[in-house]
């Protein structure tokens, strides 16, 4: 039966297969999570608004990371627990199409915040004595300005050319709504939004890749051949976390994406794919929250001793 796209009907998610000993535990596991992603990104928040001395390059464009993290656990988060204290895997399909902009949106968003992270580390320690000229307030508006724009473009084109369409089935094939299972209900010819989609991931998974490449090549070149053991490590430690997230956020969207190239994956399969993602995701914003409050917390620290230091020696 075909049904307007345009119309609130219901969908169907893939089942959780929680025994019902486990429902409790589950969804207090998951509510749990979600507050304290919320609450450790509010945290960053606070910390880089009220510190004056967080008011720098890299930090204001950190800023936006806790933003997108908290989009992401809104989107995903809310909706799960629900479904997991109820027992009931229906979804709107208003309802499924936000969750799915809003997914992708947090996680295009991860990868080009990121990107520029890394290419200001890259000006900070292979070009110092330009950083200040090159990241100067005008320019970081523009850079945080581009990524929200290409980040909405991207994101809400690939959802209109979805919304062209009627839908003639019911069945999500997933633990959450994405654009791939959205398509999978549509029984019209979709060839124009898998090249879209393709070229999509291409620019935005690519693109971000070869950045952090090449910035990270040219970070270690110049941290090799420097004589300051300190600045070495402070470099290393610093990228080193930027990486480590990065393959998280590129290792979970390829596992999503090669999971819906194979029609005739199990649900059991499907059930352990998203029960990955959802674990990274977690491993994820738990990561990022740690390193940019300690890090946030180190600087501040390390920018009061030295303060102390120099009214001492005055």
């Amino acid at each position: 039966m075909d049904t307007n796209a345009s119309d609130t009907v219901l969908l169907t998610l893939e089942t959780l297969g929680l025994s019902d000993a486990s429902i409790y535990p589950t969804f207090l596991l998951g509510a749990l999570t979600y507050l304290f992603i919320m609450f450790c990104n509010m945290l960053v928040l606070v910390a880089i608004a009220v510190s004056k001395k967080l008011h720098k390059p890299m930090f204001i464009l950190l800023f936006n990371l806790p933003i997108s993290d908290m989009v992401g656990a809104t989107a995903f988060f809310p909706q799960l627990v629900y479904s997991i204290v109820t027992q009931n895997r229906m979804i709107s399909y208003p309802a499924c199409v936000t969750q799915a902009f809003l997914i992708h949106f947090y996680g295009t968003g991860n990868l080009l915040i990121l990107s520029a992270m890394a290419y200001d580390r890259y000006i900070a320690i292979c070009c110092p004595l330009r950083y200040n000229a090159i990241m100067n307030p005008h320019n970081l508006i523009r850079i945080i300005t581009l990524i929200w724009l290409i980040n909405f473009s991207v994101i809400g084109t690939l959802i209109l050319l979805l919304l062209q369409f009627k839908i003639c089935r019911m069945n999500i094939v997933d633990l959450y709504c994405n654009n791939p299972s959205l398509l999978k209900l549509v029984c019209e010819d979709t060839r124009v939004n898998n090249f879209y989609g393709m070229a999509t991931i291409v620019v935005i998974q690519g693109g971000p890749l070869l950045i952090i490449i090449y910035t990270y090549a040219q970070i270690l070149r110049t941290c090799v051949m420097t004589n300051q053991p300190d600045a070495r490590r402070k470099a290393i430690q610093t990228c080193g976390t930027h990486l480590v997230v990065f393959l998280i956020l590129q290792i979970n969207t390829m596992i999503t994406l090669i999971s819906h190239r194979f029609a005739s994956a199990s649900p059991y399969m499907r059930r352990a794919l998203a029960s990955y993602i959802f674990l990274g995701l977690i491993i994820t914003c738990g990561f990022v929250n740690y390193v940019m409050f300690t890090y946030a917390l180190k600087y501040v620290y390390e920018q009061y001793m030295r303060n102390m230091m120099t009214r001492s020696n005055v």
